[in-house]
């Protein structure tokens, strides 16, 4: 029982969805969501008796400020530390890498090199890897924008040297970036997991076995071949 009052205490589980990011939650024309995060959060709300409600949200880092509102029961966001402060992670599901797109003219040729005095990065504010990159660049300084598209605009305008993102997003993205060119490797691999507010901890045992039984099954990567979502990677152990 205190696992339903910790996950879903208005008697429904209410998930924090996040449009921010396309390889979990896809929006079609007639505004239904659909995507790996959709599929997981069916099957939780499933195990646990109870119906599913999503609250919709344009960007992770909205996502991550809403933790303490009680607004949203659960969500499944970047693991990252800084939202470790307010935020209960569940094991990690999933793997993505991030990476950088330069300018076809820039000599860089190792992701590490970006990492130089006046080089600008952009990065979409309070995304997991943006937020990585604020503790780990030492040198160059980040742009940050409202979301990936902006980040694109201000990228093809020549206001920064170099355009932070997920592999896949950048991969799909080449094509709106005539200038640019992709950067082989990657700065950070990037994990997901169910998070929840702090102070849950029936929740938390809860949601640890849910993953080990996704993981153990194929349920992940079976939704993420369905969505045919590239570059998305199901944890296997």
């Amino acid at each position: 029982m205190n696992t339903i009052n910790e996950l879903a205490p208005t008697g429904k589980l209410r998930a924090g969805m996040n449009l921010g990011n396309n390889l979990f939650t896809r929006q079609n024309a007639a505004g239904e969501l659909l995507g790996v995060s959709v599929d997981l959060m069916q099957e939780l709300a499933k195990r646990l008796g109870v119906s599913l409600d999503m609250v919709i949200y344009d960007q992770p880092g909205q996502v991550a400020d809403d933790a303490t509102n009680g607004v949203w029961d659960i969500a499944i966001l970047a693991i990252e530390k800084t939202r470790a402060k307010t935020i209960s992670f569940s094991p990690a599901m999933t793997e993505i890498e991030a990476g950088y797109v330069v300018h076809k003219s820039s000599t860089l040729q190792g992701t590490e090199e970006v990492d130089a005095k006046g080089m600008k990065i952009a990065a979409p504010e309070k995304a997991g890897y943006e937020l990585y990159l604020t503790s780990a660049l030492k040198n160059a300084s980040i742009v940050r924008t409202k979301n990936f598209a902006n980040s694109i605009e201000i990228f093809n305008e020549n206001a920064v040297d170099a355009l932070a993102g997920l592999k896949p997003n950048l991969i799909e993205s080449m094509s709106k970036l005539p200038d640019g060119r992709l950067m082989p490797g990657n700065f950070m691999t990037i994990n997901h997991g169910f998070a929840i507010a702090l102070g849950k901890p029936a929740a938390n045992a809860y949601l640890e076995n849910f993953v080990k039984d996704l993981i153990a099954t194929g349920f992940v990567a079976r939704s993420i071949e369905k969505h045919q979502i590239k570059g998305l990677v199901a944890i296997s152990h």
